[in-house]
Protein backbone atom coordinates (compact mmCIF):
# COMPACT_ATOMS: atom_id res chain seq x y z
CA UNK A 1 0.00 0.00 0.00
CA UNK A 2 1.58 3.27 -1.19
CA UNK A 3 0.55 5.96 1.38
CA UNK A 4 -0.07 9.67 0.64
CA UNK A 5 2.69 12.18 1.61
CA UNK A 6 -0.49 14.86 1.64
CA UNK A 7 -1.53 12.19 4.49
CA UNK A 8 0.99 10.31 6.60
CA UNK A 9 0.62 7.48 8.81
CA UNK A 10 -1.06 8.56 12.70
CA UNK A 11 2.34 8.67 14.32
CA UNK A 12 4.04 10.67 12.03
CA UNK A 13 0.72 13.44 11.56
CA UNK A 14 0.55 13.52 15.48
CA UNK A 15 4.03 14.23 15.22
CA UNK A 16 3.88 16.59 13.02
CA UNK A 17 0.77 18.17 14.28
CA UNK A 18 2.45 18.40 18.21
CA UNK A 19 5.61 20.09 15.90
CA UNK A 20 3.27 22.86 14.81
CA UNK A 21 1.61 23.48 18.29
CA UNK A 22 5.10 23.69 19.84
CA UNK A 23 5.98 26.45 17.20
CA UNK A 24 3.11 28.39 17.35
CA UNK A 25 3.11 28.39 21.30
CA UNK A 26 6.32 29.35 21.32
CA UNK A 27 6.07 31.79 18.69
CA UNK A 28 2.91 33.46 20.61
CA UNK A 29 4.68 33.35 23.90
CA UNK A 30 7.81 35.23 22.83
CA UNK A 31 5.39 37.84 21.04
CA UNK A 32 3.42 38.24 24.24
CA UNK A 33 7.37 38.48 26.42
CA UNK A 34 8.15 41.19 24.02
CA UNK A 35 5.45 42.76 24.17
CA UNK A 36 5.03 42.56 27.62
CA UNK A 37 8.49 43.71 28.39
CA UNK A 38 8.19 46.97 25.91
CA UNK A 39 4.85 47.45 28.48
CA UNK A 40 7.03 47.29 31.13
CA UNK A 41 9.97 49.72 29.93
CA UNK A 42 7.43 52.41 28.89
CA UNK A 43 5.77 52.43 32.41
CA UNK A 44 9.18 53.35 33.41
CA UNK A 45 8.69 56.35 31.15
CA UNK A 46 6.09 58.99 32.83
CA UNK A 47 5.98 62.55 31.49
CA UNK A 48 6.57 65.69 33.59
CA UNK A 49 3.99 68.13 33.33
CA UNK A 50 4.27 72.05 33.12
CA UNK A 51 1.69 74.33 32.93
CA UNK A 52 1.18 76.69 30.51
CA UNK A 53 4.23 78.89 31.83
CA UNK A 54 6.60 76.13 32.13
CA UNK A 55 6.52 75.30 35.85
CA UNK A 56 5.28 71.98 37.21
CA UNK A 57 1.54 71.84 38.41
CA UNK A 58 2.98 71.00 41.29
CA UNK A 59 6.61 69.86 42.79
CA UNK A 60 5.46 67.47 45.44
CA UNK A 61 3.52 65.67 44.61
CA UNK A 62 5.57 66.05 41.35
CA UNK A 63 3.43 66.41 38.54
CA UNK A 64 3.08 62.91 36.52
CA UNK A 65 1.58 61.75 33.72
CA UNK A 66 2.03 57.95 32.83
CA UNK A 67 2.84 57.70 29.22
CA UNK A 68 -0.53 56.57 27.96
CA UNK A 69 -2.26 60.12 29.22
CA UNK A 70 1.00 62.11 27.60
CA UNK A 71 0.12 60.51 24.15
CA UNK A 72 -3.56 61.11 24.63
CA UNK A 73 -3.10 64.41 25.57
CA UNK A 74 -0.66 65.51 22.52
CA UNK A 75 -3.57 63.56 19.85
CA UNK A 76 -5.88 65.86 21.53
CA UNK A 77 -4.11 69.04 20.99
CA UNK A 78 -3.86 70.13 24.40
CA UNK A 79 0.06 69.84 25.63
CA UNK A 80 3.50 70.88 23.33
CA UNK A 81 6.35 68.57 23.85
CA UNK A 82 9.44 69.70 24.90
CA UNK A 83 11.38 66.66 25.17
CA UNK A 84 11.56 63.33 24.59
CA UNK A 85 12.59 59.68 25.76
CA UNK A 86 14.30 57.40 23.17
CA UNK A 87 11.42 55.02 23.27
CA UNK A 88 8.48 54.80 20.96
CA UNK A 89 4.82 53.66 20.32
CA UNK A 90 3.68 52.91 17.15
CA UNK A 91 0.95 51.16 15.33
CA UNK A 92 0.44 50.16 11.63
CA UNK A 93 0.18 53.81 10.32
CA UNK A 94 2.25 55.83 12.43
CA UNK A 95 5.19 56.21 14.86
CA UNK A 96 6.44 58.57 17.97
CA UNK A 97 8.89 59.06 20.50
CA UNK A 98 7.16 59.17 23.84
CA UNK A 99 7.05 62.43 25.64
CA UNK A 100 9.16 63.73 28.88
CA UNK A 101 8.45 67.07 29.55
CA UNK A 102 4.95 68.18 28.18
CA UNK A 103 3.42 71.58 28.54
CA UNK A 104 -0.23 72.65 29.03
CA UNK A 105 -1.92 74.96 26.52
CA UNK A 106 -3.76 76.59 28.82
CA UNK A 107 -2.90 77.75 31.72
CA UNK A 108 -4.27 76.07 35.14
CA UNK A 109 -5.20 78.59 37.84
CA UNK A 110 -3.16 77.25 40.71
CA UNK A 111 -5.60 76.81 44.31
CA UNK A 112 -5.59 79.57 46.60
CA UNK A 113 -6.02 77.79 49.70
CA UNK A 114 -3.95 74.56 49.69
CA UNK A 115 -6.55 71.31 50.86
CA UNK A 116 -6.50 70.57 54.44
CA UNK A 117 -5.03 67.00 54.36
CA UNK A 118 -2.46 64.82 56.40
CA UNK A 119 0.12 64.66 53.41
CA UNK A 120 0.03 68.54 53.46
CA UNK A 121 0.43 68.75 56.77
CA UNK A 122 3.36 66.21 56.93
CA UNK A 123 4.20 68.74 53.75
CA UNK A 124 3.98 71.49 55.59
CA UNK A 125 6.15 70.42 58.70
CA UNK A 126 8.75 68.80 56.38
CA UNK A 127 8.17 65.23 57.76
CA UNK A 128 10.08 66.66 61.18
CA UNK A 129 8.00 65.15 64.34
CA UNK A 130 6.70 68.59 65.70
CA UNK A 131 8.07 67.72 69.41
CA UNK A 132 11.35 65.56 68.92
CA UNK A 133 12.39 67.33 65.90
CA UNK A 134 13.67 64.32 64.18
CA UNK A 135 12.18 63.33 60.90
CA UNK A 136 10.70 60.61 59.91
CA UNK A 137 9.16 58.60 56.63
CA UNK A 138 5.28 58.91 56.15
CA UNK A 139 4.07 55.69 57.39
CA UNK A 140 6.41 56.56 60.85
CA UNK A 141 4.24 59.83 61.52
CA UNK A 142 0.69 60.39 62.91
CA UNK A 143 -0.60 63.68 63.46
CA UNK A 144 -1.17 65.11 66.52
CA UNK A 145 -3.89 68.04 68.40
CA UNK A 146 -2.21 70.56 70.21
CA UNK A 147 -5.19 71.05 72.09
CA UNK A 148 -6.78 67.90 72.48
CA UNK A 149 -10.19 67.46 71.51
CA UNK A 150 -10.70 66.03 75.29
CA UNK A 151 -9.93 69.95 76.12
CA UNK A 152 -12.09 71.35 73.06
CA UNK A 153 -9.26 71.67 70.56
CA UNK A 154 -10.45 71.53 66.82
CA UNK A 155 -8.76 69.81 63.94
CA UNK A 156 -7.68 72.39 62.11
CA UNK A 157 -4.42 74.28 60.47
CA UNK A 158 -3.76 75.75 63.69
CA UNK A 159 -4.22 72.93 66.06
CA UNK A 160 -2.36 70.06 63.80
CA UNK A 161 1.14 69.24 64.25
CA UNK A 162 2.99 66.19 62.35
CA UNK A 163 4.10 63.80 65.33
CA UNK A 164 5.98 60.29 65.99
CA UNK A 165 4.55 57.53 67.63
CA UNK A 166 6.29 57.78 70.45
CA UNK A 167 5.73 61.38 71.07
CA UNK A 168 2.50 60.88 70.42
CA UNK A 169 1.38 58.38 73.19
CA UNK A 170 3.45 60.16 75.12
CA UNK A 171 1.59 63.48 75.06
CA UNK A 172 -1.47 61.47 75.13
CA UNK A 173 -4.41 63.79 76.19
CA UNK A 174 -2.61 66.45 78.06
CA UNK A 175 -2.28 70.29 77.35
CA UNK A 176 1.40 71.33 76.10
CA UNK A 177 1.78 73.43 79.48
CA UNK A 178 0.79 69.80 81.36
CA UNK A 179 3.16 67.77 79.62
CA UNK A 180 6.16 70.17 78.38
CA UNK A 181 5.58 69.18 75.10
CA UNK A 182 5.27 72.47 72.60
CA UNK A 183 5.76 72.16 68.92
CA UNK A 184 8.94 73.81 67.87
CA UNK A 185 6.75 76.08 64.97
CA UNK A 186 3.40 77.77 65.86
CA UNK A 187 1.08 75.34 63.50
CA UNK A 188 -0.50 77.71 61.25
CA UNK A 189 -2.25 77.52 57.28
CA UNK A 190 0.63 77.54 54.69
CA UNK A 191 0.12 78.71 51.61
CA UNK A 192 0.44 76.85 48.18
CA UNK A 193 3.90 78.44 47.55
CA UNK A 194 4.97 77.25 50.83
CA UNK A 195 3.64 74.04 50.28
CA UNK A 196 5.90 74.10 46.75
CA UNK A 197 8.95 75.59 48.41
CA UNK A 198 9.28 72.67 50.76
CA UNK A 199 8.42 70.00 48.26
CA UNK A 200 11.43 70.99 46.02
CA UNK A 201 13.79 69.94 48.98
CA UNK A 202 12.36 66.32 48.23
CA UNK A 203 13.05 65.54 45.39
CA UNK A 204 10.78 62.20 43.86
CA UNK A 205 12.76 58.82 43.86
CA UNK A 206 12.90 59.56 39.83
CA UNK A 207 14.44 62.23 38.12
CA UNK A 208 15.05 62.12 34.22
CA UNK A 209 17.83 64.14 33.19
CA UNK A 210 15.65 66.12 30.61
CA UNK A 211 13.08 67.43 33.74
CA UNK A 212 16.11 69.12 35.70
CA UNK A 213 15.63 72.98 33.47
CA UNK A 214 12.33 72.57 34.06
CA UNK A 215 12.15 72.11 37.53
CA UNK A 216 14.72 74.06 38.76
CA UNK A 217 14.92 77.16 36.75
CA UNK A 218 13.07 79.45 38.62
CA UNK A 219 14.80 78.94 41.28
CA UNK A 220 16.43 82.21 43.43
CA UNK A 221 20.55 82.46 43.34
CA UNK A 222 22.34 82.98 46.20
CA UNK A 223 23.74 86.34 46.06
CA UNK A 224 27.27 86.79 46.84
Amino acid sequence: MIKSRFFPDAPLKYAIIESLERFLYLFTDERQAKRESTLLHLENCPALVLNADFRPLSYFPLSLWSWQDAVKAVFMDRVNILSEYDAKVHSPSFEMKVPSVIALKEYVKPQHKPAFTRFNVFLRDAWVCQYCGHTFKTHELTFDHVIPRFHGGQTTWENIVAACGPCNVKKSHRLPHECGMHPLRTPSEPTIYELQENGRTFPPNFLHESWGDYLYWDTELDKV
